[in-house]
């Protein structure tokens, strides 16, 4: 059983690799798709915003409140800006908003391209003439990429401001004191390294929602576990490659 399920594994694995150097293959070409470029940022990033924006003003207005405890009782209540800024914008605001991505966008293209797929208009866009892989999964992936670093931002933004909120409630702050201590605690080398980060999220979730998506088979059931194995993988991928970032970075931090 064991070999079974670790066979399918590196099965599953090579095929996602072959798939991404297609896309590099493709991306290259001539004839890039701007258009629907345009339009899938527009539906990945415009129409996932309102659910970053209240997952990020929740989740910074949830970790203040429950740090804040913690640091009274050590009588280091004046830290909770700095500790809040960094836990926010190093990790815990690009993680999330990956993972939000992950269910929202990810489930999305599997079961679009899933249900093209098992409807046969893929197969017609390749009789028509047109390159289906360029059209259908180029275009996403490159919006995915583009996109989830821009609604990582808002999302370190907003759940800034929820940590504001949230150092008000028990006690009193003043915003120019809050904001000075955040921007005096944030540094390139916390930014730069959970922005960069973010592109490989974006990265793999297109790329995986599309491979899902574009392999579908056995009719409406297919299309269903394309969207749901498309979840589960590429939030799987999220914290791998979170894992590999943070230790990139800490090395370089050391050296």
């Amino acid at each position: 059983m064991k070999i079974i399920f670790f066979r399918a594994f590196f099965i599953e694995t090579g095929e996602i690799a072959r798939f991404a150097g297609r896309f590099f293959k493709e991306i290259f070409k001539r004839n890039f798709e701007f258009a629907e470029l345009v339009r899938q940022c527009f539906l990945i990033g415009y129409k996932s915003l309102p659910l970053v924006i209240v997952t990020a003003f929740i989740m910074g207005l949830v970790i203040t409140i429950q740090s804040r405890p913690t640091l009274v009782e050590f009588g280091a209540e004046a830290w909770l800006p700095k500790m809040v800024s960094v836990s926010l914008v190093r990790e815990i605001a690009p993680v999330i908003t990956a993972l939000i991505c992950a269910g929202k966008i990810g489930s999305g293209i599997g079961a679009e391209l899933g249900s093209m797929k098992v409807t046969e208009q893929i197969d017609a866009m390749e009789v028509s003439g047109t390159n289906p892989y360029k059209f259908l999964v180029v275009t996403r992936v490159v919006a995915t990429t583009l996109m989830i670093p821009l609604l990582s931002v808002v999302a370190d933004a907003v759940s800034l401001y929820g940590g504001y909120l949230g150092a008000n409630i028990r006690g009193v702050v003043s915003s120019d004191l809050y904001w000075t201590q955040v921007f005096e605690t944030l540094s390139f080398s916390d930014i730069i390294p959970s922005l960069l980060k973010t592109f490989f999220f974006g990265f793999a979730i297109g790329i995986v929602g599309c491979y899902k998506g574009f392999n579908s088979s056995k009719g409406t059931e297919g299309v269903g576990r394309s969207a749901n194995s498309a979840v589960v993988i590429s939030s799987f991928l999220v914290f791998i490659l979170d894992l590999v970032a943070v230790q990139l970075t800490d090395m370089l931090n050391l050296n």
